[in-house]
C-alpha cells in the first residue's frame, strides 16, 4: 500500500513536514509512506495552462496522486486559512479528478493551541468537494505541536504518537476497503 504524504508547509524546519516524516515510522505492516516533494514545484494555477499539455510539474504532481493508494495531508494554518501553496496545488487537480474517491487523512499541526482549526475545517471542505474520502477518525488537529516534537522532529508526546498511529490505521483500513470495493465492481 502506497501512501503519499503532502506537507502544506514550505518551511525547511516545518513541524508539519516533521510529523509526516515521523508517520513513516508508524506505518502499519505493508504500508509505505512517501513524503512528496514540496508543493511549490507546481506553478500558480491558471486554467489556460490546463489543456492538452499542462506544465511538466503538474503532470508529475497528478501522476503522484493517481499512483497513491491513499493520501495524507499535514498542514499549518496561515492567517486563519489554508496555506496558498497547498490550495494552489489542489486547484490543479479539480479538472483531472485525481482526488475523486481517494482515501485521505488530514492532519493540521500548529504551535498555538487552536490546532489550526480554521485551516482544518477549510481543508475538509475543499478536499471533500474534490471527492476525497475523509473519515472522522482519519482527521487530526495537533495543537501546541512545538512541545510535542524534539529538535530532530521526532514525536515525543505519547498521546500524539497514539493519535498518529490511529490516523494511519484508519486510513490503511479505508484503503484496503476501497480496494476490495473496486475489485468487486
Amino acid at each position: 500500500m502506497n501512501l503519499l504524504a503532502i506537507s502544506g508547509s514550505l518551511r525547511k524546519g516545518s513541524f508539519n513536514t516533521s510529523i509526516l516524516r515521523a508517520l513513516a515510522k508508524y506505518a502499519p505492516e505493508g504500508a509505505n509512506v512517501q513524503v512528496a516533494a514540496p508543493i511549490d514545484r507546481v506553478p500558480h494555477f491558471n486554467p489556460d495552462l490546463d489543456g492538452d499539455a499542462p506544465p511538466a510539474s503538474v503532470v508529475e504532481w497528478r501522476a503522484e496522486l493517481r499512483a497513491a493508494d491513499g493520501i495524507i495531508v499535514c498542514s499549518p494554518e496561515y492567517a486563519r486559512g489554508v496555506p496558498g501553496a497547498l490550495k494552489n496545488a489542489f486547484d490543479w487537480t479539480v479538472s483531472s479528478g485525481d482526488l475523486e474517491g481517494k482515501p485521505l487523512a488530514l492532519i493540521n499541526a500548529s504551535p498555538n493551541f487552536t490546532g489550526a482549526s480554521t485551516a482544518h475545517a477549510s481543508l475538509r471542505e475543499i478536499l471533500g468537494t474534490m471527492g476525497a474520502v475523509l473519515l472522522d477518525d482519519s482527521c487530526l488537529s495537533v495543537a501546541g505541536v512545538r512541545g510535542k516534537l524534539d529538535e530532530d522532529g521526532n514525536v515525543i508526546d505519547e498521546d500524539t504518537r497514539a493519535s498518529l498511529r490511529h490516523v494511519l490505521e484508519t486510513l490503511s483500513k479505508e484503503v484496503v476497503d476501497a480496494q476490495q470495493r473496486n475489485a468487486a465492481s
